[in-house]
């Protein structure tokens, strides 16, 4: 079963529509948003299992240059 999770992104200034273009790029990246208020950036992302998401967030997208700080919130099924 997929993983899909969002990743809250902050940014050093002025940087948040630079990591956006290049977090777009990353494969299993669904969207990326430029938004207001704590975070700059969030992602939509979906990986095979739990571990394959962490090597994205930790080996691909916490690489862009710009980015100070992640936060990865798991898509839970409560049904």
């Amino acid at each position: 079963m997929a993983v899909s999770a969002y990743v809250l992104i902050q940014t050093e200034v002025g940087k948040a529509a630079h990591v956006a273009s290049e977090v777009r790029k990353i494969p299993g990246v669904v969207a990326a948003e430029d938004v207001t208020g704590p975070y700059d950036v969030i992602v939509r992302a979906e990986a095979a299992d739990v571990d394959e998401l962490g090597r994205m967030v930790v080996s691909r997208l916490q690489m862009i240059e710009g980015i100070t700080r992640t936060l990865t919130c798991p898509v839970v099924n409560l049904d």
